[in-house]
C-alpha cells in the first residue's frame, strides 16, 4: 500500500497543492494584515482560520484539478472497463491529497509558531480544536473539489471553483442575516479576524463547525468514490444530516466568538508585586524592571498603589478586573516582533494609571492631568504638549503646593469624585 501511495504522491497534484497552500498561507500570515497573532497560540490558530479565505478556494480548485485526471489522460473508458472498483482505484488519490492539505496547514501553523515560541507560554487545549476544525475545512474542500472535478472534468472547472469558493465564503455572512450565527456554522472564517489577547472560540462553536465540515467531507468523498448516479444522490444524505445536527448545536446568539474571552488566559502570574495575565506571562521579565521603578515612584503618594497588575479589561460585553486602589492597572500589548510594545513608556503609563478612576468612572481626571501628575512624580517633562503645559504649571508652584495638588488629584480619582484638576 505504501508503494501505491508513493506513486500516487509523485503522479498526483498533492505535492504541488501542498507547496502552494503552505506558501500562500505563510505569506498571508505574515504580510496580509501585518503580524496579528503575536499575543499567543490562540491568536495564531484563529489567524490561520481567517486565512482559509484564501486556502479553502485553492484547496477546492486543487481537488477539482486532480479529480479530472482520468479525463485529462483520456483513460476514463479504459479504467471503467477494468474489474477494479472505483473506490479502490481512487482511495490512494484521496489519501495523498488529504495528507497534502493537512501538511500545508500544519506547516503554516509551524511557521507562525516559530515567531511567537519565545514569548507565548500559554497553550490552551482549545488551540488544537480550532486548528483541527481548520484542517477539517481543507479536507472538505478537497473532497468536494475531487467530486466536482470527476463529475465535471473540464479545464475551466478548477479556476471557476476557486472563484466560486472565495465568493461563497465572502457572501455567507450577508446571506445569513439577520441570523448571523448561521454564518458561524457554514463558514470556518467567520468572526476569526483581529482576535484580542484573551480571545477564544467556544467549544459549542467548534463542535457545530466540526459536525458540518465532517458531513461535507463525507459527502464529497462519497460522491468522488461513487460509480453510479444512485450512489451519488445517496451521498447527499450526510451533508443534509450534518446541517440538521450542526445548526442546533451552534449558540443562537450574535457575536458568539467576538464576545467570548478565555478566563484562564486572564488569570494572573506574578513575580512579587508585579502580575501579568497568563497569556502575557512570557513578557513578565521584560516588564519587571520598569514596573518596579513605577511602584517606587508611586510610593511617594500617601496610600499609593503597592502592586501592579495587567489591565485585563475586555469589551462588548465590558468585563473589568476587580477594582483595588492599592493596585495600578497597566495595559500590556505585544508588538509585531512578539515582544512588549512601547516598552519605553511602561513607567509613564503605570504611574499615570494610578490617577485613573475605577472602571466605568465618568469623572476620571483628564489624560493630560494624569500624564502631568505622573511626570511630576517621575521628574521628567511629558512629550505631549497639552500635558507639558499642565506639568509646567505644576513646576512653577512651590513643591508642597504641587505635591498637594497631585495627592488631591489621586484621592479624587480613587473616589471618582467630579471636578478634580491640576489647572
Amino acid at each position: 500500500m505504501s508503494r501505491v501511495l508513493a506513486i500516487e504522491l509523485r503522479r498526483s497534484a498533492a505535492i504541488g497543492s501542498a507547496l502552494t497552500l503552505a506558501v500562500v498561507g505563510v505569506l498571508a500570515l505574515y504580510f496580509a494584515e501585518g503580524i496579528g497573532f503575536t499575543d499567543g497560540w490562540m491568536q495564531l490558530a484563529m489567524s490561520q482560520r481567517l486565512f482559509l479565505a484564501l486556502l479553502w478556494p485553492l484547496a477546492l480548485a486543487a481537488g477539482a484539478w486532480q479529480g479530472r485526471r482520468e479525463h485529462r489522460w483520456k483513460v476514463t473508458e479504459l479504467f471503467a472497463s477494468t474489474p477494479r472498483p472505483v473506490a479502490q482505484r481512487n482511495l490512494p488519490t484521496l489519501a495523498v491529497m488529504a495528507a497534502a492539505v493537512t501538511c500545508a496547514y500544519l506547516v503554516m501553523g509551524a511557521a507562525g509558531g516559530a515567531w511567537i515560541i519565545g514569548t507565548a507560554e500559554y497553550l490552551p487545549a482549545q488551540v488544537f480544536v480550532v486548528t483541527a476544525v481548520g484542517v477539517l475545512a481543507l479536507l472538505a474542500a478537497i473532497g468536494v473539489g475531487l467530486a466536482i472535478g470527476r463529475l465535471l472534468p473540464w479545464l475551466v472547472v478548477a479556476p471557476a471553483l476557486a472563484i466560486a469558493g472565495l465568493g461563497l465564503l465572502l457572501t455567507i455572512p450577508g446571506a445569513t442575516r439577520p441570523r448571523g450565527w448561521l454564518a458561524l456554522v457554514f463558514s470556518p472564517i467567520y468572526e476569526m479576524n483581529m482576535p484580542d489577547a484573551f480571545a477564544t472560540v467556544p467549544g459549542r462553536v467548534s463542535a457545530s463547525q466540526a459536525i458540518w465540515l465532517a458531513a461535507l467531507t463525507a459527502t464529497g468523498v462519497l460522491v468522488f468514490l461513487a460509480s453510479t448516479w444512485r450512489l451519488r444522490v445517496a451521498a447527499l444524505v450526510p451533508v443534509l444530516l450534518g446541517a440538521a445536527l450542526a445548526i442546533p448545536v451552534m449558540p443562537h446568539e450574535k457575536r458568539v466568538v467576538l464576545s467570548a474571552s478565555d478566563p484562564v488566559a486572564k488569570e494572573l502570574v506574578c513575580d512579587g508585586a508585579v502580575c501579568l495575565s497568563r497569556v502575557h506571562g512570557g513578557l513578565l521579565p521584560s516588564v519587571l524592571p520598569d514596573a518596579r521603578k513605577a511602584l517606587t515612584v508611586l510610593a511617594e503618594l500617601p496610600d499609593g498603589p503597592t502592586r501592579l497588575h495587567e489591565d485585563t479589561t475586555t469589551y462588548v460585553p465590558d468585563v473589568y478586573p476587580p477594582w483595588d486602589p492599592g493596585v495600578v492597572l497597566l495595559r500590556v500589548d505585544t508588538g509585531q516582533d512578539a515582544q512588549l510594545a512601547e516598552a519605553d513608556t511602561i513607567v509613564e503609563n503605570a504611574v499615570a494609571a494610578a490617577f485613573a478612576g475605577p472602571p466605568g468612572c465618568e469623572n476620571s481626571p483628564s489624560p493630560e492631568d494624569r500624564l502631568a501628575a505622573a511626570h511630576w512624580l517621575i521628574g521628567t517633562e511629558p512629550s505631549s504638549p497639552e500635558a507639558a503645559a499642565v506639568w509646567s504649571h505644576l513646576e512653577g508652584m512651590p513643591e508642597a503646593e504641587a505635591q498637594g495638588k497631585v495627592v488631591t488629584l489621586r484621592a479624587a480619582a480613587v473616589k471618582c469624585a467630579p471636578g478634580a484638576s491640576l489647572s
